[in-house]
């Protein structure tokens, strides 16, 4: 071979490797039928109808909009959603926030075992059992920022189609389990405060009957994967500890007070 050949090939190899800042994973350009990848889930408008019931009721925060996000077991974004009359009536920024953490509770959930995002808080702490975790699985910056943003929480979202990735370890993020017992894939919702953003996320998966969870680490049987709020300050430390290992910080007494009364599972 001659080094000229040699030096086409590598570069084709490298344009193929490293386009979107480390390797393809948007899968979104005709490869995937959506269709089919997202028989399973919500449509859009169910993800939107529950969402919105969600968002309505109390939920221990500031009472903004949110976005929500549904993607299927694979990662695939499967429906993109949000409450306000306009993309710009929920915080810009939780769109992406919201589809990590459907990644996030998806990824890190087994038929068996379900962890929300809330659940991962303390677990990836500097000294937890799972520090480290946050910084796996990169979020696709080519899903997450691609096509034409008047199209975000349409049907037509240009997420939709493509693998997210990305991990986030606070409230907000809930694996979906259908009535068959099957995790067929994760919700995240974002835009008010981290632990809001679970309640509301709690009640949009109740509201769409994807709540048949198997079991979870929060000590609650009839709520498996809820927020845990056991983090306390000891003397001497930095940071609060939480004694189950998976508790999250609490962002207000209502929030809290409101976690014990979310829907349980049927």
């Amino acid at each position: 071979m001659r080094k000229s050949e040699f030096i086409s090939i590598a570069l084709v190899v490298a344009v193929c490797l490293f386009t979107d800042g480390g390797m393809v994973v948007h899968a979104a350009d005709g490869d995937i039928d959506v269709e089919s990848a997202c028989k399973l889930l919500p449509t859009h408008d169910a993800l939107h109808t529950a969402l919105v019931a969600a968002q309505m009721q109390k939920n221990g925060g500031f009472d903004l909009n949110m976005w929500g996000t549904v993607v299927n077991r694979d990662g695939i974004v499967c429906a993109v959603a949000f409450t306000g009359s306009a993309r710009g009536d929920q915080w810009p920024g939780s769109r992406v926030i919201s589809a990590q953490k459907a990644n996030t509770a998806n990824a890190f959930s087994l038929p068996a075992l379900a962890l929300s995002t809330a659940n991962l808080y303390s677990a990836t702490q500097p000294g937890g059992s799972l520090f480290g975790l946050q910084a796996s699985n990169p979020v696709s910056t080519k899903v997450a920022y691609g096509g034409d943003p008047t199209q975000n929480g349409q049907a037509d979202d240009p997420m939709v189609g493509g693998r997210i990735g990305g991990v986030n370890v606070f409230g907000g993020g809930l694996a979906l389990y259908n009535a068959q017992g099957q995790l067929i894939g994760g919700l995240g919702v974002s835009g008010d405060s981290s632990c809001a953003d679970h309640n509301i996320s709690w009640r949009t998966r109740h509201n769409l009957k994807l709540d048949y969870v198997p079991a979870g680490v929060s000590g609650d049987a009839t709520r498996p994967d809820n927020i845990v709020y056991d983090i306390v300050t000891l003397p001497g430390l930095p940071i609060g500890v939480s004694p189950s290992g998976w508790g999250h910080a609490t962002c207000s007494a209502a929030a809290s007070a409101i976690s014990k009364t979310l829907p349980v599972i049927p």
